[in-house]
């Protein structure tokens, strides 16, 4: 389980969220068996959906985030919840590149910025998800997701968000968090903000020293005396089923699945997200799909 902590200032003008998603990047890099730089830019993204996510309104909505920034790793996909628990894939999981000048992983140089960053908000209220999509600033993730709120949602906004990987591949610690400016706020109080920002320390050298999400709050929010408004668990958590994988077979209809049968009758879906491995027997999806079928035209036959 990873922390998850959302706040705000005294004067309600400045949000906070802040996490530790240690743990949800470590799932990631164990089912997806990623490289280091890999790791990295799926696990800002993860990051990134799980603190989106968390600021839905309804725990029920959800966002989905896309990159597909043209570089060697294709596209990077997260998703989350209204409750900030994440899945999300990679196509390439094993690109690595030369480190950066600065000792840094070149994780914009994976993903690549020649591209867009796609965000789907699916709230179950509307019939339709709402679709923004903004170019790619520079394919390391923050900035790209600071580049969104400010030009599809006009928020002016600050995202963090770390992944440190150490040399055994394995994750050290990873986190971040978004700050939002609310209608209203002075110059004095966006002068603050800057300087306090500008004088953290990164969010991977706060967690290797032991600092929480509340303690990344106090540091960017100091001077407005930030409180707590809640705290959760976050995880990976892939919502995938044999059930539901059996009602996305169907939807193919009966010719697409006899076509399919023909060429072998055992057929295997590997999700994307988790690995999980769902086998069908086709002759049985087409009885089903037949008998559906059957069932949706009788009302109209007998009417």
């Amino acid at each position: 389980m990873s922390n998850l902590i959302r706040g705000i200032s005294e004067n309600g003008g400045v949000v906070f969220c802040g996490v530790d998603s240690t743990e949800i990047v470590r799932t990631a890099e164990q089912l997806h068996h990623t490289s280091a730089t890999c790791s990295a830019a799926l696990g800002r993204l993860l990051t990134g959906a799980s603190l989106m996510g968390s600021m839905l309104k309804d725990d029920g909505d959800s966002i989905t985030l896309r990159v597909a920034g043209g570089g060697p790793t294709g596209t990077v996909v997260a998703c989350t919840d209204g409750t900030g628990n994440v899945k999300g894939c990679i196509d390439h999981p094993l690109v690595e590149l030369p480190l950066k000048a600065n000792g840094h992983l070149d994780v914009g140089g994976a993903v690549g910025k020649n591209g867009v960053l796609t965000v789907i908000r699916d709230n179950r209220l509307q019939k339709e998800p709402t679709v923004g999509q903004v170019p790619l600033v520079s394919g390391e993730i923050a900035e790209d997701l600071t580049s969104y709120y400010a030009y599809s949602e006009q928020v002016p906004t600050v995202c963090a968000l770390g992944v440190l990987v150490d040399t055994d591949l394995t994750i050290a610690c990873a986190g971040g968090f978004l700050l939002q400016l609310l209608p209203g706020a002075t110059d004095a109080e966006i002068t603050q903000l800057e300087q306090n920002i500008a004088a953290m320390p990164s969010v991977t050298e706060l967690l290797r020293e032991g600092k929480t999400p509340e303690d990344m709050m106090n540091l960017a929010l100091a001077g407005f005396n930030p409180n707590v408004l809640d705290e959760r668990e976050v995880q990976y958590e892939c919502d995938c089923s044999a059930e539901r994988t059996e009602e996305m077979l169907l939807s193919l209809g009966r010719k697409e699945l006899e076509k399919l049968r023909d060429e072998d009758p055992d057929c295997e879906v590997v999700c994307h997200f988790c690995h999980t491995k769902y086998h069908f027997d086709l002759n049985q999806l087409v009885e089903k799909a037949a008998y559906k079928k059957e069932a949706a035209e009788e009302p109209a036959e007998n009417a």
